[in-house]
């Protein structure tokens, strides 16, 4: 069992360590890459515009219903009965305008993110071919890394050479 496993070893640093060693290897810091990009910034700021219009119109929305209740409470019964049925139409169309641009501002957000980073993809393949890197890790998976395998600074470059952001 020990020469098995002596053999092994011994196989395994024969082998596979000179091609590891071979290899070119760096890593990028996604979370940087992604909140330095211009487009993410840009698109950021276009969601939250959306996201604030959302906001008014739903603000608006809120006030219809409560001066509702708020004269409601006011009203017969019988009229109660009638403005009951309106207000329950307003309180349920507030839901579905919630959870229709709720989903639409969602759905958005993942298509951005989704491009931005097929552009990130895009521009570290573009620095690995052009370096000779065999792998290019993301640091989040990294227990240890040092600084000269870090190439996020050089892949940074390739995405703002690549997108001006016209943004502050």
């Amino acid at each position: 069992m020990k020469k098995t496993l002596f053999f092994c070893w011994g196989l395994f640093f024969v082998l596979v360590m000179p091609a590891l060693a071979a290899d070119k290897i760096g890593h990028v810091d996604l979370a940087r890459l992604f909140d330095e990009y211009g487009k993410t910034k840009e698109y950021d700021a276009i969601l939250n515009s959306k996201e604030r219009a959302y906001e008014a119109e739903r603000e608006k929305k809120v006030n219809e219903i409560k001066q509702l209740q708020d004269k409601f409470n006011l009203l017969s019964d019988k009229e109660k009965d009638a403005k009951k049925i309106e207000l329950e139409a307003k309180v349920k169309a507030l839901q579905e305008f919630d959870n229709q641009r709720q989903a639409e501002l969602l759905k958005e957000r993942n298509e951005k993110i989704k491009e931005i980073l097929k552009d990130i993809e895009k521009a570290v393949s573009q620095y690995a071919k052009s370096q000779g890197y065999t792998f290019i890790l993301n640091d989040r998976i990294l227990v240890y890394q040092t600084k000269d395998t870090d190439i996020t600074d050089k892949v940074l470059e390739i995405l703002k050479s690549s997108y001006s952001y016209k943004g502050k």
